[in-house]
């Protein structure tokens, strides 16, 4: 992965689209003082970068019946008892991800293997979540659930300091 290079411009609209996706690149333009043309060829150029990955709302678990959040450490195994071929781990990470209650798996160094990040009802909900769902995935041989009690800061957001 090649990092690419912006400059203070760029910086100030990616600001401004992080704080408010929604905004006009004729508002944009008004905001930085740069011509509308400008700030369109820019935002274009850093989706086409990659820099911009899109435009999604940004949603309150909590309102939603999902208030609970929980980190699992997983460990992964290439090949579990009975069988005679090796299971990919990305592959198997890839296929966690796809579970609903799942907003994040990272192939992780250390005692583990994965970290995955789980949003549900309560704690209850969490616990089957692990029983019955992520560890009847074959590779998955244990895991250690995380339960946040108060999460003080959740974001996507990147630093845009050079």
């Amino acid at each position: 992965m090649s990092i690419i290079h912006i400059d203070d411009k760029d910086r100030e609209i990616l600001r401004i689209l992080v704080e408010d996706a929604k905004m006009s690149a004729k508002d944009i333009s008004a905001r930085i003082d740069s011509p509308i043309t400008t700030v369109y060829s820019r935002i274009k150029r850093l989706e086409e970068a990659g820099i911009i990955k899109g435009y999604k709302p940004v949603l309150d678990a909590g309102k939603l019946g999902r208030p609970t959040t929980a980190f699992i450490f997983v460990s992964f195994t290439y090949r579990p008892m009975g069988t005679e071929k090796d299971l990919d781990q990305r592959e198997v990470a890839k296929r966690v991800a796809r579970f609903p209650e799942v907003q994040e798996v990272h192939i992780i160094t250390g005692d583990w293997d994965f970290l995955v990040k789980v949003k549900d009802r309560d704690v209850n909900a969490v616990g089957r979540f692990v029983i019955d769902k992520l560890r009847t995935v074959p590779g998955i041989s244990k895991t250690l659930t995380i339960m946040v009690f108060d999460p003080v800061k959740e974001s996507i957001d990147v630093s845009l300091e050079p």
